[in-house]
């Protein structure tokens, strides 16, 4: 394994880093009301009256995690047709109605929650609140819309592998990660789960999971918080609780040694790659001195990673890596491309990076860099209504308290050596201690994939992301 002397990146991150950091800006949350309506259902409201606009974002506790059997995919499914006809307007209706008010309306699921986000003008109020009402309380789930995006959320993930499987790497890579976890089941679901999912599995899945225990609403914008409240309260009233109770979620085990997983993709003339570890959870207390490293390490064009991999070595056009943190840990994950004759060379480069940072650490330079970088981006990220809402809802989903945002800015001007020390023993995973999932010309790699220890081969036209139970490791 090739070793890498951080030093080296010093240079190209100080073109960024500017003077050094003082005093950050310190940020604090505008006043806004948390309200438990007698339903159970939560209600935050924070109003600011800069612009005429609302923004909002309704949380659904579970999402995929609290999906049973085999019905992978469920979610998302149920999540994509809340705005596919609800109450007395047909999907058509529903869409012309949120684009003749020049608003927005979105649903998605994610591990953890179903979210259901928009934006109105302030005198489109009661319009948002009984828009958002019929879709979570009376959605239709007409079987000829269910139909549709079934066969358009498949037909998009054959697209991917037949183009550019890319962004099906991380779907692959959390099922061979997490593997019975909750955390490596897709979230959007595989070819194969998404064909098996009917309506009914859809009814179910709404029926068990949606009620009004369930649902923070989190409100900011231009808006006056007892109408609002008096308005959500006249639409909500009637919501019951959810008929299943929300389960705990274990935390993932870490992985000790080294697997592979290789994608076959024939003819392919570059090789996808995902290293990773199970990582930390959002509530892990070390996360100033955990964005500061990451940021050097992958997290940014001049990261230690694509200095090394993409500027210095010509092996690829981009790398890069990062921490995803749920309520329990999720991964962490480098990850890249090359082509297929310099696999073998790229990963080792990639291996060495880490083990350079375990090995050499990051200088008060970089770490001074890194500082700027991150107290720059900060403040961007808080500045109109739908940034709140955003801010107000990771709070609420994780449990979180106000120093999170509030104290954050002079945590991260308090990172030094130690505490950056401390996080890359905790948090980032020794370079023997990954699993290495790669997409590619098997032919042509799979003796590179050997070098990384025992291998599961499976072919990217096998309609599922986890590899099927009779398959063995093969050297």
């Amino acid at each position: 394994m090739r070793t890498i002397v951080l030093a080296t990146c010093v240079a190209a991150a100080l073109l960024v880093a500017g003077a050094p950091a003082t005093m950050a800006a310190d940020v604090t949350i505008p006043p806004y009301m948390r309200t438990v309506l007698a339903n159970g259902a939560t209600l935050l409201i924070m109003p600011r009256h800069d612009v005429p606009l609302i923004a909002f974002t309704a949380i659904l506790r579970g999402g995929s995690a609290v999906e049973t059997g085999d019905a992978a995919g469920v979610a998302s499914i149920t999540a994509g047709l809340l705005e596919k006809g609800a109450g007395a307007r047909d999907a058509f209706a529903f869409a012309d109605t949120v684009e003749g008010a020049g608003g927005s309306f979105n649903a998605a699921a994610s591990s953890e929650a179903i979210l259901v986000s928009g934006q109105f003008l302030a005198h489109d109020r009661d319009l948002m609140v009984g828009l958002l009402a019929d879709a979570l309380l009376r959605p239709h789930f007409a079987a000829s819309e269910f139909d549709s995006l079934r066969n358009r959320r498949i037909e998009s993930i054959r697209a991917a592998k037949d183009s550019d499987p890319s962004g099906l790497i991380r779907s692959y890579g959390r099922a061979f990660l997490f593997a019975n976890h909750p955390y490596g089941r897709a979230a959007g679901g595989s070819e194969r789960s998404l064909a098996a999912i009917t309506r009914d599995d859809v009814l179910a899945y709404y029926r068990a999971n949606f009620g009004a225990d369930r649902l923070t609403l989190i409100v900011a914008g231009d808006v006056d918080s007892a109408a609002l409240t008096r308005s959500v309260e006249a639409a909500f009233a009637g919501w019951a609780r959810a008929a299943t109770p929300l389960p705990a979620l274990a935390a993932p085990a870490n992985v000790t040694g080294r697997r592979v997983l290789l994608i076959d993709q024939p003819g392919a003339a570059q090789t996808y790659f995902w290293l990773a570890n199970t990582g930390v959870a959002r509530t892990f207390a070390d996360r100033a001195p955990l964005e500061v490293v990451n940021t050097l390490y992958g997290g940014r064009f001049t990261s230690i990673l694509n200095t090394e991999l993409r500027i210095k070595s010509g092996l690829s056009y981009g790398a890069s890596s990062g921490f995803v943190r749920g309520s329990v840990p999720g991964e962490f994950a480098i990850s890249s491309f090359t082509q297929t004759d310099t696999t073998a060379e790229a990963i080792e480069l990639a291996l060495a990076t880490l083990a350079g940072l375990h090995e050499h650490g990051v200088t008060d330079d970089m770490l001074a860099s890194s500082r700027n970088y991150v107290l720059g981006q900060y403040p961007l990220q808080l500045e109109t209504a739908s940034h709140w809402v955003g801010a107000l809802a990771e709070l609420e989903i994780y449990g979180l308290d106000r120093s999170y945002i509030e104290g954050y800015g002079r945590a991260i001007e308090a990172v030094d050596q130690q505490s950056a020390q401390r996080v890359i023993k905790e948090a980032f995973p020794l370079p023997e201690n990954l699993v290495v999932v790669m997409i590619g010309d098997a032919a042509k790699v799979r003796a590179a994939a050997a070098r990384y220890g025992p291998v599961t081969e499976m072919p990217l036209a096998a309609p599922d992301f986890d590899a099927p139970p009779k398959a063995r490791p093969v050297r």
